[in-house]
């Protein structure tokens, strides 16, 4: 019994002492678990991230700083800044032009065509003018004339016009076209058509436009001349000359050739007179309320006795007649057509010199005059007659002409 007792009571502590260390071994090594879980996922973690990009970076940082960040302050040069306005100004500036080129030459094409197809009436010699690819010429001269002016006409072609074969020499050699402008009366086919039509047959020196012709119509008749001009030739300048003007071809072609290569060219004696609102006077201006006050004058334009366009304002003119406006008179005209796009305005003194003795003195120190002409009368006064007197005193010589190069 008491063996049996000792032994109940050893085997009884023996559980305790056992109980007792199981405790505190599970507790020991819980907390050493711990331990070695905690260090491992430090080093893991350390190991394992990445560091955030910059663009990560940029984000967090603005979404530290809210919807409002600062702005970093940049420091520019104003010079290096002004710089580049003007550069990017410029290839604009440029860029635009080369638009407006491109869309004036497809323009003229069209309209070139519609021509050819409506049958616009031209003189008889369109069709030996019209080749299927167009020859380059250097400037179409048009003469403005009238039906009365037949004496006038004479006297031009017994001076600086060429006439048969040397005019034909004169376009084929010189690249030269030149022709009286006449259009029809208001009685189409009457005894004044009959008569141009007769003159055209012996001299073959006309281009006939589709227009009634009319003082007060000049403004009309120059539009028509320039669009038909351009259908018919193509040319690099295009010369409006009136009847009553003495002119050197050659000196002409020379002062247009070194305008050759410059945009939109307007050439001739520029001016600005009054604007007339007093009815009766001779150039009265009925829209004189649109220049403003009275007194005030008009803008820069040409004198109409003679002045150039070139080849790309000729275009214009075709592409644009139907909604050009027409002033009462026509160089005003043709100078407000040129207001609203960028046209380059050449004063050339030289195509406005009085008649003997102010061109001969000019032509004897060097300078010979392109056209001569009165003032007081707006051409050479009485010019039938004394047309002759000028050509002697002041032309450049028959020589000039065909020794020129262009």
């Amino acid at each position: 019994m008491s063996s049996t007792k000792m032994k109940g009571e050893y085997s009884s502590s023996r559980s305790f002492v056992s109980r007792k260390y199981t405790i505190l071994l599970c507790l020991g090594s819980f907390c050493l678990g711990l331990f070695f879980t905690d260090r491992m996922w430090s080093i893991e973690e350390s190991k394992g991230m990445s560091r955030p990009s910059v663009t990560e970076a940029e984000r967090l940082k603005l979404i530290s700083e809210g919807c409002n960040p600062k702005p970093k302050e940049v420091k520019r040069d104003p010079q290096a800044f002004l710089g580049q306005v003007a550069n990017t100004h410029i290839a604009l500036q440029t860029l635009d032009k080369t638009i407006s080129s491109l869309e004036m030459e497809l323009a003229a094409a069209r309209s070139v065509q519609e021509s050819l197809q409506n049958g616009a009436p031209v003189s008889d010699d369109m069709g030996k003018q019209q080749p299927q690819v167009k020859r380059r010429y250097l400037m179409v001269v048009g003469i403005n004339t009238a039906f009365s002016s037949r004496k006038r006409r004479d006297s031009i072609r017994a001076t600086w016009m060429p006439q048969g074969e040397k005019r034909k020499r004169l376009e084929e050699e010189k690249g030269i076209i030149i022709r009286f402008v006449i259009g029809h009366s208001a009685t189409a086919g009457g005894i004044l058509d009959r008569a141009i039509e007769a003159e055209d047959r012996k001299h073959g020196d006309f281009l006939r436009l589709d227009h009634v012709e009319g003082y007060l119509e000049l403004s009309g008749k120059t539009k028509t001349y320039f669009s038909t001009a351009f259908s018919m030739w193509d040319a690099d300048f295009y010369v409006k000359v009136d009847d009553d003007v003495h002119v050197n071809i050659a000196t002409l072609g020379e002062t247009l050739v070194r305008h050759r290569k410059k945009p939109r060219v307007y050439i001739g004696c520029m001016k600005s007179g009054p604007v007339l609102s007093q009815k009766g006077v001779r150039y009265h201006e009925p829209e004189y309320w649109k220049f403003g006050e009275n007194g005030n004058k008009y803008f820069r334009h040409a004198t109409g006795q003679l002045y150039a366009i070139s080849r790309d304002l000729a275009s214009y003119i075709s592409i644009n007649q139907h909604v050009l406006h027409k002033y009462a008179n026509e160089d005003v005209s043709l100078g407000a057509w040129f207001i609203g796009i960028d046209v380059k305005h050449i004063d050339d003194r030289r195509l406005c010199c009085g008649t003997p003795p102010d061109c001969e003195w000019k032509a004897q120190a060097g300078n010979i005059c392109v056209a001569s002409f009165d003032w007081s009368c707006s051409g050479i006064c009485r010019s039938a007659d004394r047309i002759k007197e000028v050509h002697r005193r002041c032309g450049e010589g028959e020589k000039a002409l065909w020794s020129a190069t262009f």
